[in-house]
């Protein structure tokens, strides 16, 4: 495992318009047998202080899983639908995430990440969301 610095910049397309946020903190990755996999403590900014959030990075597919204060296991892959356990203090509830867009590139140092999904909720689309990750050594 390597120190790194991991940027996110995501975005929420709701209902009410374009929310933006952008988080830049240490971490922790490796890179083995051709798969990236990264670790950080969410903050305050994100909503989910206290959990910590995983992603094991493939080149088709990219598993997110989250936990403490919220609790999931997101799997990532270009035109498919899966489903999901999301819980959090106040309840669980089971989303669907249909990925529109996945593009990785991870090496030994590091990379980038690219994701674009929907969220719903009996078929009832929550909102898009996309993210950009870049992981570089500290």
């Amino acid at each position: 495992m390597k120190e790194v610095i991991i940027s996110i910049v995501g975005t929420q397309s709701l209902e009410k318009g374009l929310e933006s946020i952008e988080l830049i903190t240490d971490g922790h990755y490796s890179f083995d047998n051709g798969k990236g996999i990264l670790t950080y403590m969410e903050s305050e900014i994100t909503g989910m202080d206290g959990t910590k959030t995983t992603f094991e990075v493939g080149d088709d597919l990219v598993t997110m899983i989250r936990e403490g204060t919220v609790n999931s296991q997101m799997t990532f892959e270009k035109g498919k639908k899966h489903f999901f356990l999301y819980e959090t203090p106040y309840g669980a509830a089971t989303l669907g995430v249909n990925t529109h867009r996945l593009k990785t590139v991870f090496g030994e140092h590091g990379g980038d990440m690219e994701l674009e999904y929907a969220l719903d909720i009996d078929n009832m689309r929550l909102g898009i969301n996309a993210f950009k990750i870049n992981v570089k050594e500290a």
